[in-house]
């Protein structure tokens, strides 16, 4: 994904309850400008008046009056609860590692501010108010990515946030420039240079920040974002290895998938045939009755990878308009059975990151399966007495070339890489907060190595198509008559032009793949394919995508 450092006017108007993944990723991007609505201001003013009304009387209520965690039974004077709500901030802002990427803060950002504008957070619309001020000027802050185990929310990375917020001396900050290129400031001159002032932050407000699993949440959403479009580059993938190795087009006839109507295994048979349309590849060889595993078996294996994406992002999605602080703050419960009615103050554990430390596992498992087909088809074509017959290695006789067995190796690694990463981390927990927090969700890891399990398969996809279209190229020399399926045709054009807008006489293979890699990550290398390529979850009765 790219994103520049100005913003388009293109208004999104906050209110906790529409954000989208095509609106989500517009953020990211910094295509959008953000305003809080005008009926979410009123209800966190609500909220929050509940809240500055409690701080006026002895009744307790965590976070407000109370200590935190295990300290919640130490009681807290008025006085101190600005201090307190300071304390929280700069004593959990223990991140370390690698920082965040832009995309991922200013979701990150955007996830945070759309949380507190459901209204039940009691803390003051200034908040969210500062929060999309920021993400307006691409002033943001430096996010660790390591730190937080996703229970009681991303605690350490969303407390760097809230650094920033108050002009911490100990905050910093990235200005992202209309170029794209960043400036690193401490938090006081980033919020000086965009124009307002340091927060003060009252009861409750160092909880509304840090309460929730938005690091965690927005990985996840990018991770879909670009894994959506993996899928569909595996598939051209795939039908540009089917037609280099003569494969045999019945193994997707819909006929056959309706009798197993799994929907992912459907739209990619549906995939296939619209990209080897018109080939006269596929099918060339009469005597041969079936091909291997990797390549009849591409719509059960991406159409279960295909079905797990959809439901990770009904999953995510759930995350996007939620709120996730504790307490919540519910003015309309009137239920005596809870107590004393008139505490409107629900503890509760929204907060926990195991929705999505669940869905980051099992995604990054079905984006290691796709990797593990397409490194099998890769290996197919280099090695010649699996191929039909083309040159081994995709090294021609009259070509004195490295041909493809070293990139083959290359996605061998990868994968390899990708069987360790895929270990659930949300399986794992070790208690933390003396014991009160006894159970945790490690979502954050989950989310960060799935990410990493992504972008290793996208280099293992841009292998297989590099190797596809140079193994098509011997396929057209030796059958100088032969036609490529219309998407086909398109992806070798598309791998093509890849090579030689970012080849030089200087550039390795490694850089090579690094390129299609970035093509297949932002989207371009499925240019002129839309029309053939059906994401869509949608399926008529005969099997055909809508």
């Amino acid at each position: 994904m790219h994103s520049g450092g100005a913003i388009p006017i293109h208004p999104i108007i906050l209110n906790g309850e529409n954000l989208t993944l095509e609106s989500i990723e517009a953020v990211a991007l910094g295509q959008c400008l953000l305003e809080l609505c005008p009926l979410a201001k009123e209800k966190m003013l609500q909220s929050y008046q509940w809240v500055q009304d409690v701080c006026k009387t002895n009744k307790p209520v965590y976070g407000v009056n109370t200590g935190f965690g295990s300290l919640a039974r130490v009681s807290i004077p008025p006085s101190k609860s600005s201090q307190l709500s300071t304390n929280l901030i700069r004593s959990h802002a223990a991140g370390v590692g690698p920082v965040a990427d832009v995309q991922t803060t200013r979701t990150m950002m955007l996830l945070r501010a759309n949380a507190l504008a459901k209204g039940v957070s009691g803390c003051r619309p200034l908040l969210v108010e500062n929060l999309l001020h920021l993400l307006n000027v691409n002033i943001l802050p430096k996010i660790p990515m390591q730190g937080s185990c996703g229970s009681s929310g991303d605690l350490a990375p969303l407390a760097h946030l809230g650094l920033m917020l108050i002009g911490d001396p100990l905050g910093e900050a990235m200005v992202v420039e209309d170029s794209g290129g960043l400036t690193y400031l401490d938090a006081p001159t980033a919020l000086e240079k965009a124009g307002i002032p340091p927060l003060i932050l009252e009861a409750k407000d160092g909880l509304a920040i840090t309460n929730g699993a938005q690091l965690s949440t927005a990985i996840a959403t990018l991770n879909i974002i670009e894994g959506k479009r993996l899928l569909l580059a595996g598939e051209l993938a795939a039908s540009m290895s089917m037609e280099a190795l003569l494969g045999i087009s019945r193994a997707f006839h819909p006929a056959v998938h309706n009798l197993r109507p799994y929907l992912g295994a459907k739209q990619c048979a549906h995939n296939i045939r619209s990209l080897t349309k018109g080939s006269t590849l596929m099918d060339s060889v009469p005597e041969k009755l079936q091909d291997a595993y990797s390549i009849r078996c591409t719509p059960q294996v991406l159409g279960a990878v295909r079905d797990m994406i959809r439901f990770v992002e009904s999953q995510i999605s759930v995350e996007w308009n939620s709120a996730t602080d504790n307490p919540l703050i519910l003015l309309d419960v009137n239920d005596a059975s809870q107590g004393d009615p008139e505490n409107k103050a629900f503890s509760a554990g929204m907060f926990h990151g195991e929705p999505i430390g669940m869905a980051m596992d099992s995604f990054k498992i079905a984006i290691s399966e796709l990797a593990n087909l397409s490194e099998r088809r890769q290996y197919r074509l280099t090695t010649g007495n699996l191929s039909q017959l083309l040159p081994p290695g995709l090294v021609g006789k009259d070509r004195p070339a490295i041909g493809m067995i070293v990139p083959q190796t290359t996605a061998a690694a990868l994968v390899s890489e990708n069987k360790s990463l895929a270990w659930p981390a949300s399986v794992d927990s070790i208690p933390t907060c003396e014991d009160q927090e006894d159970h945790i969700a490690m979502s954050t890891v989950a989310a960060r190595r799935a990410r990493d399990v992504l972008r290793n398969a996208t280099k293992v996809v841009a292998i297989e198509l590099m190797s596809a279209a140079h193994a098509l190229s011997f396929r057209l020399d030796e059958r100088p008559d032969a036609q490529l399926g219309i998407g086909v045709s398109h992806g070798v054009s598309n791998v093509r032009k890849c090579l030689a807008e970012s080849s030089s006489p200087f550039s390795t293979i490694g850089e090579q793949i690094e390129a299609i890699a970035e093509r297949i990550q932002n989207g371009d290398m499925l240019d002129n394919l839309p029309h053939l390529l059906d994401p869509s979850d949608s399926c008529t009765p005969d099997g055909e995508t809508l």
